[in-house]
């Protein structure tokens, strides 16, 4: 059995003895045609299962109403509840969202970005990878004059459109939190250098603690690779620097249920641990952070795509215009307090 072929506008046209073109106006509600006609040509596309060209619409657009995603690890709560605002706003304004993950690795991520341009997105959203070091990758797109918006994770280099949560703030809070019930000696289980993140938490750490007239000590500031075995490695040296913390800052919720799975593994039970993001996941633990830093990931997924969607139509629509403004986003974070008051 033959499969059925696509109806095409020249069919209906054809039935109804009207032109193509008045099918095709008809059927995108142009102003020059009349009720009665849209009605009937829009009855007989309904019942003859009509669904638009959508090459064709690519075509008369000049767009392919696509917008690709570039993102660490979709397992992780933050990024998935970052998606859903993401595709809620895309699905909004009529574009389908193409999803890829980088698992990190920031050769895969070059690989991702360059495939995303051979799928003709008409503009990207990225979280970088937390190895990536160089960003000539996404030059071709600048070239291209195709928008690209990171969020969250965003790369340390000027002239760049972004949404990111205020992290130096967040850690200023975690680290004051903390003070305020008592602690001195304070650890930080940071993340990769090449993050923008990680340098944000450090100076949120410094300003808390030199606010507080306290002296910084920078060897309490550990640097990680994110993964169990860093964390670790990362705790390790912390429980056994001279001065022991009795408090730690974690560089997520991940981080902390390492840490914490690793410090009760050697019978520790008098570190406070505060972490970031906020996730649900810190609901299944057996012990949770005392505070965690909120990120907003939908929030940050939603007013990313919508920058990104803006900058898709102003191009569009604004050829030629010389100036380029970036658009720089901060969302505030905010530090949620676990334990009971």
């Amino acid at each position: 059995m033959k499969p059925e072929k696509p109806t095409t506008i020249k069919e209906i046209a054809k039935l109804l003895k009207v032109s193509v073109s008045t099918v095709s106006r008809a059927l995108n509600d142009h102003p020059s045609i009349g009720l009665t006609t849209k009605m009937r040509v829009k009855k007989l596309a309904s019942e003859m299962n009509y669904e638009p060209n959508q090459k064709a619409i690519q075509f008369l657009h000049g767009k392919s109403f696509i917008i690709g995603v570039v993102l660490p690890e979709l397992s992780e709560s933050f990024f998935s509840a970052a998606i859903s605002g993401i595709e809620d706003i895309a699905y909004k304004r009529n574009y389908t969202v193409l999803l890829a993950q980088s698992h990190d690795d920031a050769e895969k991520e070059k690989l991702l970005v360059t495939k995303m341009k051979s799928q003709r997105v008409d503009g990207l959203l990225v979280s970088v990878s937390k190895t990536t070091s160089t960003y000539e990758h996404f030059e071709v797109f600048r070239k291209l004059n195709i928008p690209v918006v990171f969020f969250d994770r965003i790369p340390p280099i000027k002239d760049i459109h972004y949404v990111r949560s205020n992290l130096e703030t967040g850690t200023f809070e975690a680290v004051n939190y903390l003070l305020k019930k008592g602690h001195r000696t304070i650890g930080l289980v940071n993340g990769p250098d090449t993050l923008v993140a990680s340098h944000e938490r450090k100076e949120g750490y410094i300003r808390a603690m030199t606010s507080n007239r306290l002296k910084f000590d920078p060897s309490l500031i550990v640097d990680c690779d994110l993964s169990e075995e860093g964390t670790v490695k990362a705790m390790d040296t912390l429980l056994n620097h001279r001065r022991k913390p009795t408090a730690i800052v974690t560089f997520n919720d991940y981080v902390a249920l390492f840490a914490m799975r690793y410090t009760k593994s050697l019978g520790l039970k008098d570190i406070d641990f505060v972490s970031y993001a906020n996730l649900p996941i810190i609901n299944y633990m057996d012990h949770i952070p005392i505070a965690s830093v909120e990120q907003f990931p939908y929030k940050q997924g939603k007013k990313a795509a919508d920058i990104l969607i803006d900058l898709i139509n102003r191009q569009k629509n604004e050829v030629g215009t010389s100036e380029q403004a970036y658009f720089n986003v901060v969302v505030e974070s905010e530090l949620i307090v676990s334990e009971p008051k």
